[in-house]
């Protein structure tokens, strides 16, 4: 029954494109065909690689609150707190300083105490005594080199409130080619020491994935099936990812601050250089997978 079976299942796997992607096998099966670049002796490598690279954006958002008898003026005063400082973050230009400001306001009523002594706001409309307004400014920094500036900046301007800064990494497409490149010289590199110490050398390229998929292929548990055997990543120095003019940039010295915004208002040099904080972009980790199957001689 065997026999008759893989021929039949090799004959509807040729009727169709449709067909075509149907495993030759199910998983479990007790024989099943290997890949064909498994007839003769290979070595299947996975290259992984890790990088650390400092992130290279940063966020955070502040706040100004206001309050006042009418929507109106309460509304206004916010929004006269963040004009200037909204103006003075944008003179960065949109691809280093991005600025979202937003208004939100909300009824303050007036309140009184129930018969368990809990105070309470007396929701009603007749029962309003103020509103307060806030207004939002979320801040992007796309270049961490002014980074400290303009968070000093918005300190400067005495937010009701500000939050942490966050961090993440967007790496460029230079960066993410240049993993790969070293994913698969690690797949090569650790396929040449796994021939040489087994007694054996290295034949000509059968396949190379730069997924890493076909190194994971479990022919001995039933193909179709993978699982994560790559092992402990091969760190590669970060000037290896980078390119050249990254390297430069990151060595040069940060861009000189922008001028003031027409009009003044804005938070003074003198603040600014005082509610300067060091703000250490952190490392982050980059890996990539690659794999390389070679023949064997020997």
């Amino acid at each position: 029954m065997r026999k008759t079976l893989i021929p039949t299942l090799a004959a509807v796997l040729l009727a169709g494109p449709a067909l075509a992607q149907t495993p030759p096998a199910t998983i479990g099966d007790r024989y099943v065909p290997a890949p064909w670049w498994m007839r003769d002796a290979v070595i299947a490598s996975i290259g992984h690689v890790r990088v650390q690279i400092p992130a290279n954006r940063a966020y955070f958002q502040a706040g100004f609150q206001s309050v006042d008898r009418s929507v109106a003026d309460a509304s206004r005063k916010a929004a006269d707190q963040v004009r200037a400082l909204s103006q003075a973050l944008a003179a960065y230009g949109v691809d280093t300083v991005r600025v979202e400001t937003s208004l939100s306001t909300q009824p303050l009523y007036d309140q009184y105490r129930d018969e368990n002594g809990v105070m309470r706001d007396n929701v009603r409309a007749d029962r309003i005594q103020r509103y307060q307004a806030v207004a939002t400014v979320s801040v992007t920094v796309r270049d961490t080199a002014v980074l400290e500036r303009v968070y000093a900046t918005v300190v400067a301007a005495q937010p009701s409130n500000i939050t942490q800064v966050g961090f993440n990494l967007e790496p460029d497409n230079a960066v993410k080619t240049n993993l790969a490149n070293a994913a698969v010289r690690d797949a090569a590199s650790r396929a040449r020491a796994a021939a040489e110490n087994a007694g054996a050398r290295l034949g000509p390229v059968r396949v190379i994935d730069p997924t890493g998929r076909a190194c994971q292929t479990d022919v001995l548990a039933g193909w179709p099936s993978y699982g994560s055997g790559a092992g402990l990543p091969t760190d590669v120095e970060a000037g290896v990812v980078l390119t050249g003019s990254r390297i430069r940039a990151d060595m040069a010295p940060p861009p000189a601050a922008p001028p003031p915004p027409p009009g003044g208002g804005g938070p003074s040099e003198e603040a600014i250089e005082a509610a300067r904080l060091a703000l250490q972009p952190p490392l982050r980790d980059l890996t990539d997978q690659a794999c390389v199957v070679y023949g064997l001689n020997g």
